[in-house]
């Protein structure tokens, strides 16, 4: 059971990511129809290829999305999925896309995850992201069984959760801040060198982590996500279009995913995420290991997030997370490249499309189209998507030719 590697990732297309944003942040129809022309353009097919979508939730529609989406881009669709898995659903997106185009349902998936956009130019209401935004809200309707068995308790949100675990791992393991500023700085330098990110030309230290102000304790401000406008869209095909296509292709190799809760209130136990059994079964699929890996690309909606799954995926053990990233040089020219790109804590996240960054980080790395992020001879790439509070995960393995 598994991939067969005959579906590749044959172009892309990221939106730059701007910090101002507006108050729609509604995914719309033509923000999906013009990143999906980008990255059919890059990838150097025509819109007459494709024959598969995969698509998060969009505003225009609360139901029928994906044929809402086909009848106004003119599609002819044998394959429609919506994906609703957070910072996960990216990953889990693609893999779909690549069982599609391996199963010979289609040719070609365009697979589109628009981030905030700006409102035509007469309804807008801009206003410049300041830091009471910076950290998330819940998702948690009332209603639901979070609002009367969690949020009165203050459980809700991000920050809080996230603290929580990451309180959670100083208890069990011991705590060593300077290493979890490190992760920042890192990927910091990674941002330097790769201009399209929120803060590139801003160098970072670990001295200026420690100094943010703290939100979550042991979280710093620093260690917390940037959300930004922006959007992302990748095209998967199948061999035939690898062919035509213009670029090095990113064929996907193995993959897993693992959804067992919303919220961590249900987790089993904090220190050992879903991204465990995730990373194995995509290892296995892949007939790879860890140190195949030229370059990994970690979801990092905060600090503990990544030292979580690269101790659940398998890069280290557990518990020894603080000194692995101590050990090694995480930027792109170190002995460990890690979110090459600046991750979404230095480029940015545009809302639900901040897990296709960590997809196109890893494919822009194996196509050689990192400028000065660029690894050196990068062949595999290694890409976890994370939803919900380290609920749902997924693992992507991409291998170049």
């Amino acid at each position: 059971m598994g991939l067969k590697a005959e579906a590749a990732i044959l172009g892309f297309h990221e939106l730059p990511p701007q910090r101002k944003l507006t108050r729609d942040k509604t995914f719309n129809l033509e923000q999906w129809a013009r990143l999906s022309k980008a990255a059919l353009d890059d990838a150097g097919l025509d819109a007459t290829d494709v024959d598969g979508i995969v698509t998060p939730l969009i505003g225009e529609a609360s139901m029928f999305v994906p044929s809402t989406i086909t009848e106004y881009l003119g599609i002819n669709a044998n394959f429609a999925e919506i994906v609703d898995l957070g910072g996960a659903g990216s990953a889990a997106a693609v893999w779909r896309a690549a069982a599609a185009v391996e199963l010979g349902l289609c040719e070609t998936v365009l697979v589109t995850f628009p981030g905030t956009h700006e409102v035509p130019t007469h309804e807008r209401r801009p206003f410049v992201l300041d830091d009471s935004m910076l950290f998330g809200a819940s998702s948690n309707a009332y209603g639901s069984p979070q609002a009367e068995f969690e949020i009165p308790y203050a459980n809700l949100g991000q920050n809080g959760p996230y603290g929580q675990i990451a309180k959670r791992y100083g208890h069990e393991f011991g705590y060593d801040e300077r290493a979890m500023a490190k992760i920042a700085v890192d990927q910091r330098t990674n941002a330097c060198s790769t201009p399209d990110a929120i803060f590139h030309g801003q160098p970072l230290t670990i001295e200026d982590v420690l100094a943010s102000p703290m939100v979550a304790d042991p979280l710093h401000k620093l260690e917390i996500v940037m959300p930004c406008q922006g959007g992302a869209a990748v095209v998967i095909g199948n061999k035939n279009q690898a062919k035509k296509s213009k670029n090095r292709p990113a064929w996907i190799k193995g993959f897993w995913e693992r959804v067992p809760y919303k919220t961590p209130t249900y987790a089993h136990d904090l220190m050992y995420s879903p991204m465990i059994h995730a990373a194995d079964q995509a290892f296995d699929m892949a007939g790879l290991g860890r140190g195949d890996m030229d370059m990994v690309s970690i979801y990092d909606c905060y600090s503990i997030t990544v030292l979580m799954s690269l101790e659940d995926a398998g890069f280290t053990e557990k518990g020894k997370g603080m000194q692995f990233v101590n050990e090694h040089d995480l930027t792109f020219r170190g002995d460990f490249p890690m979110n090459t790109a600046g991750g979404q804590l230095s480029f940015g996240q545009a809302g639900i499309a901040g897990g296709m960054h960590h997809v196109i980080d890893g494919v822009r790395q194996i196509m050689g189209r990192s400028g000065e992020a660029q690894v050196n001879d990068c062949n595999r790439a290694f890409v976890s998507g994370n939803g919900g509070i380290m609920s749902e995960q997924t693992a992507l393995i991409l291998e170049g030719e």
